[in-house]
């Protein structure tokens, strides 16, 4: 019979509690903000909206400089969620809307369903937004534990209501949930804070045995509902007095409380012991509404466009990833990136395979990320949908024009930028030859390592590039789903459902 010394009894103890600890997964935490500008991070040069708490989160971990999304809300919390594009989900059209019966469709598997697999603990607070007319569509059927938040696109600040598209008096009604139960005792808690705080809970009530993971779609700094949609408690407006703009400085004041709201998180991560053993990723959902777009005023300064629109300032966006488990804090990456591209890179992160039947677009970033190697992405299908879209391929990009609504540059550097703003982006020169880029166009394309602010339409110089890209996007787009949009239903106004928007089509019949 083999005996072991006390000793060697101690050394095999700690070898295996040592193997127990590195195997042990990282809890997961995804925060997104909603409608969040490029310039409007502190960490992109912006100094008129201080983010100390966000800020300092991307110094410490690794900002994604050249990280994409779609350019509105549905397509890319999608894209997230299941690795995939939003093109092959047929999300390529436009937003779930509280009235449409449409949604994520049933057939895909999304990330915290792959999570719960290995163990995770999984939670959501925030915006879900992927399609609620039935039952089976909403958070808590598709994976999460636990949801506290509203199922549709935006609601008041305050009193969680929406107002869908229709008869003005039967289309208002309550959007917030607590997993299944329609949660009216929220009413007057301002929302940013209310996520935020239930935040803080589950992790400090977290049973750390399981790995954890929370999915935290912020509502800001997305509009409420009218008439008036930018809202944030007064002791966050009194400190943006010195912003002229009314609708600027309301903005100003959301993103400071989403900021706070981000503190008080990594703070309780770290008060919890789970700090250590955690990926936190940041990101924003699309470029930021400028110039009034969705009655919002949000700064992609200097890129081009906004919201709604396939140019950079539209899908271009936000992010960084931030953990103790990083083997490059304090950088960076300059490696091409997609929404997308989470899904696979946490299932690395966490030592785990996806399944390799399903047709992902998504790719691995984790070596990117820990070791700095080339990424494993060198072009990106923006979309394309009604004769309009882009893609990019290295550092060229193709759009094919697009209305002309929204295609400059929002807003004016003076208006809404600080005065000691250094520029993140250096633009490059105009070049007075070249064509402007018009809806007459078959497609303008742009060199965006000499030109990241899409001023210099290239397409006359070079054709083959030009028309190589449009047909890789055309392949692309052939192969889509099509849209699964469907026309807004009557029967599901909240003047039919005791004052609230619900999954309307599990108790009536399609009209």
């Amino acid at each position: 019979m083999l005996r072991l010394s006390a000793c060697q009894l101690l050394l095999l103890l700690l070898l295996v509690v040592g193997g127990e600890t590195r195997k042990a997964k990282p809890n997961i935490v995804i925060v997104v903000a909603d409608d969040m500008g490029y310039t409007d991070a502190g960490f992109h040069g912006g100094d008129q909206i201080p983010t100390p708490h966000i800020d300092k989160l991307a110094h410490e971990g690794i900002i994604l400089d050249n990280y994409y999304t779609a350019m509105i809300c549905t397509p890319s919390r999608a894209a997230l969620l299941t690795g995939r594009h939003p093109m092959q989900l047929g999300l390529q059209h436009g937003v779930v809307r509280a009235t449409t019966p449409f949604g994520l469709g049933l057939n895909e598997t999304l990330l915290p369903q792959y999570l719960k697999k290995y163990g995770y603990a999984t939670h959501m607070v925030g915006k879900w937004h992927l399609g609620s007319f039935k039952l089976v569509y909403t958070p808590t059927k598709r994976g999460f534990d636990t949801h506290l938040g509203f199922w549709n696109g935006k609601t008041d600040y305050f009193t969680h209501m929406d107002r869908g598209k229709g008869n003005a008096s039967k289309t208002i009604g309550l959007d917030f949930w607590e997993n299944l139960k329609v949660a009216r005792e929220y009413n007057g808690s301002y929302g940013t804070e209310l996520f935020g705080n239930r935040a803080v809970d589950l992790i400090m009530s977290h049973d750390q045995s399981k790995p954890f993971f929370l999915y935290l779609p912020h509502q800001a700094v997305h509009a409420g509902i009218t008439p008036q949609p930018l809202k944030a408690p007064q002791e966050y407006l009194d400190r943006f007095k010195f912003i002229q703009h009314d609708g600027r400085r309301r903005y100003a004041a959301m993103l400071s409380v989403l900021d706070d709201s981000i503190g008080n998180l990594t703070a309780a991560l770290k008060k919890s012991g789970m700090y250590e053993n955690t990926i936190l990723i940041f990101t924003t959902d699309n470029g930021g509404p400028a110039d009034g777009v969705s009655h919002n005023y949000a700064s992609n300064w200097p890129l081009r466009g906004c919201k709604h629109t396939n140019w950079e300032g539209g899908v271009r966006a936000v992010s960084f990833i931030h953990s103790p488990l990083l083997k490059n804090p304090g950088t960076t990456s300059h490696h091409l990136m997609h929404i997308s591209d989470w899904l696979p890179t946490i299932m690395t992160a966490i030592g785990e395979k996806l399944p390799s039947n399903i047709d992902y677009y998504g790719v691995d970033q984790w070596p990117s990320i820990q070791f700095n190697v080339s990424s494993a992405r060198n072009e990106i299908m923006h979309n394309y949908d009604d004769g309009a879209g882009a893609i990019r391929y290295g550092d060229y990009k193709l759009v094919i024009c697009c209305s002309i609504n929204k295609n400059g540059w929002y807003p004016e550097e003076h208006f809404y930028i600080g005065a000691n703003q250094k520029p993140y982006i250096f633009c490059g020169e105009r070049n007075s030859s070249l064509p402007s880029c018009t809806s007459a166009d078959k497609y303008c394309l742009f060199d965006l390592a000499s030109d990241p602010c899409e001023y210099n339409n290239i397409a006359s110089l070079r054709p083959d590039l030009a028309e190589k890209l449009y047909n890789k996007l055309m392949t692309f787009a052939d192969a889509a789903q099509p849209p699964r949009d469907k026309p807004s239903d009557p029967a599901s106004y909240p003047d039919s459902h005791n004052g609230h928007w619900t999954d309307w089509l599990d108790k009536h019949p399609i009209f």
